[in-house]
């Protein structure tokens, strides 16, 4: 009866010991590698750094190995099928996309569902006659007054996406006013700093909540990520922005909280 005994603690601790190593290699393997899908189609103002910022998306995927994207300007990548085999949609679009009425409800469902989806620049300057993407995306372009060096306000410097920024800092690009601005469930986390910018210029726009320039907002069980900075190229290059976009992607595809 004790050799029994002593046998079965043996294999106990032999159990617990080989469980013990299973767990610790599992913890030990890298996180798996999210896949994006990057659509630069425009219909409406083309960006010169579209070229460039596909080079960019891809060489941060590559580079911090959190994952890897496809380059697409075809609306037929956006069906259910397809969209399978994605964690994130990203858009550097404009205008009227043509996507089909099945198309869209796809991608909506891809979001709603809990995945992700990333905003640059223009595409607040994309779907003005499909309200479900204003919904989505948290607002619509209206007018940039201002093309200069300015002064971005972190509107929340504890969030991780933005906290290496520190309080404020100062870039040079074309600044987007936001129309419909969905400022209940949207979460700013950079915004223009007013006193950098001459607001008597033509076609400025006051509005209570001011100028957001990046901010997160749920969209079902779905997150979603829109930075407005990145007209010019040298924006694309700034190692500031890199990592913005880094943090935006991962947190869309729900790698980071």
């Amino acid at each position: 009866m004790r050799r029994s005994r002593l046998s079965l603690l043996v294999v106990l601790a032999v159990s617990a010991i080989i469980f013990a190593g299973a767990v610790s290699r599992a913890t030990d393997r890298p996180p798996k590698k999210g896949k994006l899908l990057y659509m630069t189609l425009t219909k409406g103002y083309h960006h010169e750094s579209i070229e460039l910022s596909k080079q960019i998306v891809k060489e941060i995927g590559e580079k911090s190995g959190a994952f890897e994207t496809v380059v697409t300007e075809d609306c037929a990548a956006f069906t259910k099928a397809n969209l399978a085999g994605y964690d994130a949609v990203m858009f550097n679009t404009t205008g009227e996309l043509p996507m089909s009425d099945d198309q869209k409800k796809d991608f909506v469902e891809f979001v709603r569902g809990g995945h992700g989806f990333i905003g640059v620049h223009s595409a607040t300057d994309t779907f003005y006659m499909w309200g479900e993407f204003g919904e989505l995306i948290g607002g619509y372009f209206n007018g940039h007054p201002w093309h200069q060096m300015v002064t971005v306000e972190v509107a929340d410097p504890t969030s991780p996406m933005v906290a290496f920024l520190g309080k404020s800092f100062q870039i040079n690009d074309e600044i987007y006013q936001t129309s419909d601005f969905q400022a209940k469930d949207s979460h700013v986390l950079l915004r223009l700093d007013p006193n950098s910018v001459d607001l008597g210029k033509p076609g400025v726009q006051r509005r209570y909540y001011g100028w957001p320039i990046a901010w997160t907002r749920p969209f079902g069980k779905g997150r979603v990520y829109y930075n407005g900075l990145g007209h010019d190229d040298w924006v694309w290059k700034d190692a500031r922005y890199q990592e913005m976009l880094l943090n935006g992607i991962q947190w869309a595809m729900g790698v980071t909280k």
